[in-house]
């Protein structure tokens, strides 16, 4: 049998890249498919500004003539530079159970990123960690989300066959809803508010979150600057993130706290779970998929936490638990069940203790790999 390892270099070749995981994952019920107009713009250079501060290669793997596998390699000098690293990348990386092609097309990236001049090749990750990050290692059976791979159990096994081990895991709780909030939390909540000149920000309408977007990012490249793998937001990327998801959020589960000036100093993003609506319309929005895609917003009962952040100086005050309390009156008027927190980094102590003192427990497990490839192959 021949594996051949083709280069994507024409619009059909990334059709056929972008199209691969539906065929891999076909009879795999918890896997969520992309929304593809997304994938179009991101995987396009000329639409996604990451490309031009990273190098990349896309590549296919052919077995006898038929599809095989998929891999991206990056580059991210960006990132290498602000941290003094030579750390190449693999990334959205698929194939069916087969170590040959699986080992053809990680051979390739090792190989393509020593060349210039890489010492280590970690994954999977993308650009930032805004992308989804690591193989799914725990977890398997239960739902999956978007923005997080949702790969099958073979996958971190073929891996390790080939050397890798455990550069760091991101771990995901699942947080019930009460139908009551607690009283330690109410007490909390009573405390800060009394205590501190601060004021919460809630939103009905999507339009009175558009000036609020550059500052919200702005915090965040303050307060994520020292997270593995986290690049910042350039004024452009921001407006463009924005555009991409505002059209689905909920802005009811948009909470914002700002300080006596006004200035925001922490911030909560959650959305209702869609990905029902994003199988169902096997990631195709347009014409009617949006359609199906609210309708899930609508009938879940799950709630996704996106993103979060607290100005440094009021850490520790209490304010995490004031956009926790309004988060979850939200939550409940609207009938949610649980949350899920997305990946946290399993070295975040301080997350992760809150979430422990929830009494709440890691459901899913994801694993950033690292091998060294900077020995002389012969």
């Amino acid at each position: 049998m021949s594996i051949e390892i083709k280069e994507v270099k024409t619009k059909q070749d990334l059709k056929t890249f972008i199209n691969l995981p539906a065929k891999i994952h076909k009879d795999h019920s918890n896997w969520v498919p992309p929304i593809y107009m997304d994938d179009r713009d991101f995987f396009n250079s000329k639409k996604n500004k990451s490309f031009t501060y990273c190098d990349t290669t896309l590549l296919l793997a052919y077995k006898d003539g038929n599809i095989a596998g998929r891999i991206m390699g990056i580059i991210n000098h960006r990132y290498n530079e602000l941290h003094n690293e030579k750390d190449g990348r693999f990334c959205f990386m698929e194939t069916w159970n087969d170590q040959e092609v699986f080992d053809s097309l990680i051979s390739y990236i090792e190989n393509w990123v020593r060349e210039k001049g890489m010492v280590n090749l970690v994954g999977p990750l993308g650009f930032s960690d805004k992308d989804p990050q690591g193989f799914l290692i725990e977890g398997f059976n239960e739902p999956m989300v978007i923005a997080a791979n949702a790969n099958l159990p073979y996958m971190p096994q073929l891996l390790e066959k080939q050397g890798y081990d455990k550069k760091i895991d991101c771990v995901v709780y699942k947080v019930n809803i009460p139908d009551k909030i607690p009283e330690i939390y109410t007490k909390i909540y009573d405390r800060v508010m009394s205590r501190n000149k601060i004021k919460v920000l809630e939103f009905t309408k999507r339009s009175q979150l558009k000036p609020l977007i550059r500052p919200i990012f702005t915090l965040l490249n303050e307060t994520f600057k020292n997270i593995y793998a986290f690049a910042p937001f350039e004024i452009s990327e921001m407006d463009d993130f924005a555009n991409r998801y505002l059209l689905l959020m909920d802005p009811r589960f948009i909470k914002v706290i700002t300080d006596n000036d006004g200035k925001i100093i922490a911030f909560f993003i959650a959305m209702p779970d869609i990905s029902k609506g994003i199988i169902a319309s096997k990631g195709k929005i347009i014409p009617f998929g949006i359609f199906q895609i609210f309708r899930a917003q609508k009938k879940t009962k799950q709630l996704n936490l996106l993103l979060g952040a607290v100005k440094e100086e009021y850490r520790g005050l209490g304010v995490d638990v004031v956009m926790g309390v309004k988060m979850f009156e939200t939550a409940i008027q609207r009938g949610m069940e649980y949350m899920d927190t997305h990946l946290e980094l399993e070295d975040n102590v301080k997350m992760n203790a809150e979430f422990k003192f929830m009494g709440k427990t890691i459901y899913k497990r994801y694993r950033i790999y690292k091998k060294e490839i900077n020995q002389i192959k012969h």
